[in-house]
C-alpha cells in the first residue's frame, strides 16, 4: 500500500499531541516514507508508527539526519539478528509513540544544553530585526526566524529539482516595480516586521529564476550542489574576509593548498606558481595581463603608460569579451587588442598569429600578451595551445589561457587532452563556478612563476600587512590582490572537492559531455533543425537553428534569413513565459540568431535533453 497524501499545507497541526493523533489514524504501509512526504508534515521528520519491515526501517534512517538518523543506520548496519533488529524496531516505536520523537536536527522543544531548537507556531508579526540577537532575550525569536528562513531555503531547493515546478515565473520589470500580490521592492523609512520579511524572501524566490533547475541551459554556469549550497551558507555565517591569515586563518590555508592542487592539474611541476580567486573570469582574465605587463614593463606600475612602448595584445575573435575590457581598464586601449581570425570552428589560426605579429613589429608596437580560449562562449571552442605557446615562445610574449569555461575538463581523463599545452602558459583562468558547478562565484587566476602577482599589486598597507606579526605572514594574501575586501569563494569549493572527489567532478564532467553528444546526435539529422557547423561539439555547446514549417521552403535569400533570425528570440520568449525551459541564443558573425545550447548540469538527463528538443518544436511549429 502507498502513503497517504500528506496533509494540506493549510492544516499543520498546531500541537505535537493532534500530530501523533493525525499519525496514528492513518493506514499502515509496508515501504519506506520518503523524506519529501515526511518534510511535508510540518517539515519534521516523523517516525510513522504503524511500519513493520526492518526496510521500511532503514529509510527512516535516511530520512534523519545528525545522531538519530546516525544512531539507527548504526544500529541496523552492525546488528545482524533479525530478532535484535525486531526489538529495536519494537523499542524504537514503543518510544516514538511516548514521546513523537523528532530528528536531533528539530531539537527538542527549545533550546536545550546542546543548543537545538524545534521550529514552534510564532507570530513573528509584532517581532522585528531589532529583536533578535544581540538583543536581550533576542535567542528564542532569533533561532524560530532562522528555523523559518531555512525552511523557505530548504522548500526551494526541493522543488527546484522537480521538473514539474517551473523553471521561471516570469514578468516583465514594470509589473515587479509596481508590485505582485504585495511583494514591494521599494525601501521604507520605518522597519517591516519579520512577517515581511520572511513573505519577501519567500517572494524573492518566487519570481527569479531556478538556475539549478535540471532543464535550465540558459547559461554556463547552472546547477545547485547541495554540499557547495551548504558550503555558502557556512561561508556567509562566518562573515569574514580573506585578506589576512589572523582573521581567516582556516580559508586562507583552504585557498593556497586548492590552488596547489588546481595547478599541478595544469601540469606544472609540484603545482609551483601562485594564484588567487577572484570575483570572476572577467577579473582573472584583467589580473593576467596586469602581471604579464609587469613581468616585462615593471615601471608601469610606477610611472604608468607613457613609461612603456606602445603594448599590442592579441586575442581570438571569438573570444570572451573580458579580454577587450581588460584592454580598456588597464589603458592599453582596445585599439591596440588584435583580433584572430578562427577556423569555421571557432578555433584561432596559427599562422594568422603569427602574421600579425610580425606586422605589429614592423609597425614599431610590442607584441606583449596572447590569450588563447579554452572553451569559447558560443561554439565552445579549444584554440591550438601547443602551437601558440610555440609563437609566444618564439616572439616572447605572455602566454594566458582562458580557461573560464573549459578548465574544469582538466579534471577528465577522457577530455583533458583539448587543453593540450596548457602546462606551457604563464597563466591561467579556471571558474570552477561554471562546468564544476560550484556556487557563483568561484574563479580563480593561476600564474606559473611565483611573486609577480604580490609584485604588481601590492602597496603595503601598514594597518594590514604588518611584518612583526606573531604568525609567518606569507599566508597573508590581501597584497596580492586589487580588491581590499575579498570573498570567501574558497570554501564551497574546497567543501565540494572533498565530497566528490577529483573523480566525482570527473563524473560530473563527462556525463555533461555525454549529454551534449546526445543532443548533437538528436538534432543533426532531425527535420526541422540544422547544425551551424558540421561535426561533434568540442564542448558541451551545441549551436542549432529551429526552421519553422513555413520557414523550411524558403530559398536562401534575405527574406528566409530575415525570418529565420526571429525565430529564436520568439521561442525564447515562448519559453520563459510558459516557465518550462531556458536556453541562449544569438547571432555570430554572419551568421543569424541560432540556440546555443550548453550543459554543466548534473541533474539534467537525457530526458531533459529530449524534452528541450520536443520544446522547441511544440513552441516555434506555427511561427
Amino acid at each position: 500500500m502507498g502513503l497517504p497524501p500528506p496533509p494540506s499545507s493549510h492544516s499543520h497541526p498546531s500541537s505535537p499531541k493532534l500530530l501523533l493523533l493525525r499519525i496514528s489514524s492513518m493506514p499502515p504501509v509496508q515501504s519506506a516514507p520518503s523524506p519529501l512526504w515526511l518534510e511535508a508534515l510540518d517539515n519534521a521528520v516523523i517516525l510513522y508508527l504503524s511500519l513493520t519491515s526492518y526496510d521500511a526501517w532503514c529509510g527512516v534512517a535516511h530520512g534523519c539526519t545528525r545522531k538519530l538518523g546516525m544512531k539507527i543506520c548504526g544500529f541496523l548496519q552492525k546488528n545482524n539478528s533479525l530478532e535484535e533488529r525486531s526489538r529495536f524496531v519494537s523499542s524504537f516505536k514503543e518510544r516514538a509513540a511516548r514521546n513523537l520523537l523528532p530528528c536531533d536536527n528539530t531539537g527538542g522543544g527549545g533550546g536545550g544544553e546542546d543548543g537545538h531548537y524545534r521550529r514552534t507556531e510564532t507570530d513573528f508579526s509584532n517581532l522585528f530585526a531589532r529583536d533578535l540577537l544581540p538583543a536581550k532575550n533576542g535567542e528564542e525569536p532569533t533561532m524560530q526566524f532562522l528555523l523559518e528562513v531555512v525552511e523557505i531555503l530548504t522548500n526551494y531547493v526541493r522543488k527546484t529539482f522537480d521538473r514539474s515546478t517551473k523553471v521561471l515565473d516570469f514578468h516583465h520589470p514594470h509589473q515587479l516595480l509596481e508590485g505582485m500580490e504585495g511583494f514591494n521592492l521599494e525601501l521604507s523609512d520605518q522597519p517591516e516586521s519579520l512577517e515581511q520579511i520572511l513573505v519577501d524572501c519567500r517572494d524573492t524566490l518566487k519570481y527569479g529564476v531556478r538556475t539549478g533547475h535540471p532543464r535550465f541551459f540558459n547559461q554556463l554556469s547552472t546547477g545547485l550542489d547541495i554540499v557547495g549550497l551548504a558550503g555558502e551558507w557556512l561561508t556567509s555565517t562566518a562573515n569574514t574576509n580573506m585578506f589576512t591569515y589572523e582573521i581567516a586563518p582556516v580559508f586562507v590555508l583552504m585557498e593556497q593548498l586548492t590552488l596547489k592542487k588546481m595547478r599541478e592539474m595544469i601540469g606544472w611541476p609540484d603545482g609551483e606558481g601562485d594564484g588567487i580567486f577572484s570575483p570572476g573570469g572577467a577579473i582573472s582574465n584583467m589580473y593576467s595581463v596586469m602581471i604579464a605587463r609587469y613581468k616585462f614593463f615593471p615601471e608601469v606600475k610606477t610611472k604608468g603608460m607613457a613609461a612603456a612602448p606602445r603594448l599590442v595584445l592579441f586575442t581570438s575573435e571569438h573570444s570572451h569579451y573580458s579580454i577587450k575590457k581588460a584592454s580598456a581598464a588597464l589603458g592599453f586601449g582596445t585599439e591596440n587588442l588584435i583580433l584572430l581570425n578562427t577556423d569555421k570552428r571557432g578555433r584561432v589560426i596559427p599562422a594568422d598569429l603569427e602574421a600579425k605579429v610580425i606586422e605589429a613589429k614592423q609597425k614599431g608596437y610590442v607584441p606583449m600578451f596572447v590569450n588563447a580560449t579554452a572553451g569559447t562562449t558560443v561554439y565552445g571552442a579549444f584554440d591550438p595551445i601547443n602551437e601558440i605557446a610555440d609563437i609566444c615562445e618564439k616572439y616572447n610574449m605572455w602566454l594566458h589561457v582562458d580557461g573560464a569555461w573549459g578548465g574544469g575538463l582538466l579534471m577528465s581523463r577522457k577530455h583533458r587532452h583539448k587543453l593540450n599545452g596548457v602546462e606551457r602558459a604563464n597563466s591561467v583562468t579556471w571558474n570552477p563556478h561554471k562546468m564544476m558547478g560550484v556556487p557563483l562565484q568561484c574563479s580563480a587566476v593561476l600564474v606559473r612563476e611565483w611573486g609577480l602577482l604580490q609584485g604588481c599589486n601590492s602597496m603595503c598597507a601598514g594597518y594590514l600587512f604588518q611584518t612583526d606579526k606573531q604568525y609567518d605572514v606569507t599566508y597573508d594574501t590581501g597584497d596580492k590582490a586589487i580588491q581590499c575586501g575579498r570573498h570567501v569563494d574558497i570554501f564551497k569549493f574546497w567543501l565540494m572537492w572533498k565530497a566528490k572527489g577529483t573523480v566525482g567532478f570527473e563524473q560530473h564532467i563527462d556525463k555533461c559531455l555525454d549529454l551534449s553528444a546526445h543532443l548533437y546526435n538528436k538534432v543533426k539529422n532531425r527535420e526541422g533543425f540544422e547544425m551551424v557547423f558540421d561535426g561533434e561539439p568540442q564542448h558541451t555547446n551545441v549551436c542549432f537553428w529551429y526552421i519553422p514549417p513555413s520557414v523550411r521552403g524558403l530559398p536562401d535569400g534575405d527574406e528566409r534569413r530575415e525570418r529565420l533570425h526571429k525565430v529564436a528570440p520568439k521561442i525564447k520568449a515562448l519559453m520563459m513565459e510558459s516557465g518550462t525551459t531556458m536556453v541562449g541564443y544569438q547571432p555570430q558573425g554572419n551568421k543569424v540568431n541560432f540556440f546555443r545550447m550548453v550543459i554543466s548540469n548534473p541533474a539534467a538527463t537525457r530526458s531533459d535533453i529530449d524534452f528541450l528538443i520536443e520544446e522547441i518544436e511544440r513552441l516555434g511549429h506555427d511561427l
